[in-house]
């Protein structure tokens, strides 16, 4: 609309270095808060057995989609802050849900692998568990009917 007029619309330099700080800073914090996340993880992962491994693993991965998601959304914040006008605003603005919407298509894809995986192994490991627990239970029965049977001597 302004163009429209003739007029162009700039964004003062003050306002710009700014807005950059400011992405910086939120950068950074998320940085800390990151590492602190990837930390507690760490700690997690050194007393898990092999369920909460498979969970950590999916936790690592989904913290691993977050910092790329949160980064691309930083890396778009600081292009559109360095935009020229409303236009390439809009531009950038357009890649950035096309790029973010096919990577969000992939994360998911691999989050659903990864539940399968986990799906399938408890289920192995249940499997495993109860023909464990049939064995001990007919191994039992047969003792405890040869306790009872009279001494064949």
């Amino acid at each position: 609309m302004a163009e429209a007029t003739g007029m162009k619309y700039e964004v003062p330099t003050e306002m710009r270095d700014f807005a950059e700080k400011s992405v910086d800073q939120a950068r950074k914090a998320f940085d800390g808060f990151l590492g602190a996340a990837n930390k507690a993880v760490d700690t997690l992962q050194g007393s898990t057995n092999t369920m909460q491994s498979s969970a950590s693993d999916a936790t690592r991965k989904t913290l691993s989609y977050a910092e790329q998601n949160i980064s691309a959304a930083f890396d778009h914040a600081q292009r559109l802050v360095r935009a020229a006008d409303m236009q390439e605003a809009m531009k950038l603005q357009a890649e950035f849900a096309r790029t973010q919407f096919a990577a969000m298509q992939t994360q998911m894809k691999e989050l659903g692998e990864i539940a399968q995986s986990v799906a399938r192994h408890a289920t192995t490991q249940a499997q495993a568990a109860a023909t464990d627990a049939a064995a001990a239970t007919r191994s039992a029965a047969d003792q405890a009917g040869a306790a009872f049977r009279p001494n064949q001597d």
